[in-house]
């Protein structure tokens, strides 16, 4: 079963749209982009995320996702079945 985490992203003043378009174009090895949205309120993007495991997700946030230019932070959130 797939691990699936949404990531919160904040961008620099201005940046919103170019990152938001980064996003889009990264193709990271261990995990698919499901889905990148530019949004409204306290963070400017988010982006849907699955990988095979824990650690794949986080290598693909930290590696491919927080290395972009203008990504000032990202909060994950990992979806759970209660």
């Amino acid at each position: 079963m797939a691990i699936r985490g949404y990531v919160l992203v904040e961008t620099e003043v201005g940046r919103t749209q170019a990152v938001g378009d980064a996003i889009r174009h990264v193709t990271p090895e261990l995990a698919r982009i499901t889905a990148v949205d530019t949004v409204t309120g306290p963070f400017d993007v988010i982006v849907q995320l699955e990988a095979d495991d824990l650690d794949k997700l986080g290598k693909a946030i930290t590696e491919d996702l927080q290395t972009l230019d203008g990504v000032q932070r990202t909060t994950t959130c990992l979806s759970v079945n209660l």
